[in-house]
């Protein structure tokens, strides 16, 4: 039964925002451990990470979107090179329910969030597998790093 007293009683509701991940993969994984095994010796000195992160997006079929994450981390101690590791990760997303005015920012903002925690574990996972501890990255905001690049204007279209 409707009540009739609501405002656009009857009215069809647009869809809600739905995200699905179809299938995430590791797109290319590279280590290098130039220095080792000098590289791999206790120091008193704490190496110096230089951290990267970046997004991109394709547009594939009609509402579904390919999420690219592409993490890259060095560490040097003095002038030694201690590792460089850098991991393409990628997403394969499906979603619904999004105004087109809003799908560039959703995007490149909620889906590299999904993915992220499982590249983090992989990072972490190639640093100890290469004598190191685990490279624990800090969680990423995706949101301000989405402003940055629109500021920049490095934001890439959705192809």
């Amino acid at each position: 039964m409707t009540d009739t007293n609501e405002p656009n009683a009857g009215a069809q509701q647009p869809p809600q925002p739905a995200i699905n991940i179809l299938v995430q993969y590791i797109k290319d994984l590279s280590f290098e451990n130039p220095n080792a095994p000098a590289a791999l010796r206790p120091s008193q000195q704490q190496p110096q990470l230089d951290i990267n992160v970046n997004v991109n997006a394709t547009k594939h079929e009609d509402n579904q979107y390919e999420v690219t994450l592409t993490l890259e981390a060095k560490a040097v101690s003095g002038s030694t090179a201690m590792f460089a590791v850098e991991l393409v990760y990628c997403g394969i997303f499906r979603i619904q329910g999004v105004p087109e005015e809003h799908m560039h920012p959703f995007v490149l903002i909620e889906c590299p969030r999904m993915l992220f925690p499982f590249a983090r574990q992989i990072l972490a996972d190639c640093t100890r597998n290469g004598g190191f501890p685990p490279l624990m990255i800090d969680p990423i905001d995706f949101a301000a790093l989405y402003r940055q690049n629109m500021a920049q204007g490095n934001a890439q279209p959705l192809n």
